[in-house]
């Protein structure tokens, strides 16, 4: 290899899930939660009101701390209410050890994958980082 030559790192793209679900957040907890069971995922995406909002975010331990902790109904409380909005996006092209101190530094567990027009792509998680990523890297 030629020493002037930088090796690519592995990036979000190469790990990530092509496979995401949107909710909208009018919906209810009870909804999302029989969305998020069939699908059998752990995260769901709350789509955008119109074109200039931004994505929300809910995962299971939103709906745990906001609705089953505090006694509430999940047919009563929407998931605008327990949502986590702006979601915090990356970009496919950043390289996975950037993602993953991002994750750190805010507390993520998952987050969208967004492309140059703001669109989701995917989704990348702390586990697709570890399981795809991390015995790739050199």
């Amino acid at each position: 290899m030629n020493p002037t030559t930088v090796q690519r790192g592995i990036v979000v793209r190469d790990v990530m899930k092509l496979k995401y679900d949107l909710v909208e957040g009018v919906a209810t907890v009870r909804q999302a939660l029989e969305m998020m069971q069939y699908v059998e995922t752990k995260c769901l995406i709350v789509n955008k009101r119109h074109p200039d909002d931004e994505y929300g975010m809910v995962v299971i331990a939103d709906i745990a701390s906001k609705v089953l902790a505090q006694d509430r109904s999940p047919d009563r409380v929407s998931i605008y209410e327990v949502m986590t909005k702006p979601a915090i996006t990356v970009h496919p092209e950043m390289d996975i050890r950037h993602a993953s101190a991002l994750f750190s530094r805010f507390g993520l567990s998952r987050a969208p994958v967004v492309d140059r027009e703001g669109e989701i792509i995917g989704i990348i998680s702390h586990t697709d980082m570890v399981m795809k990523g991390l015995l790739n890297l050199s």
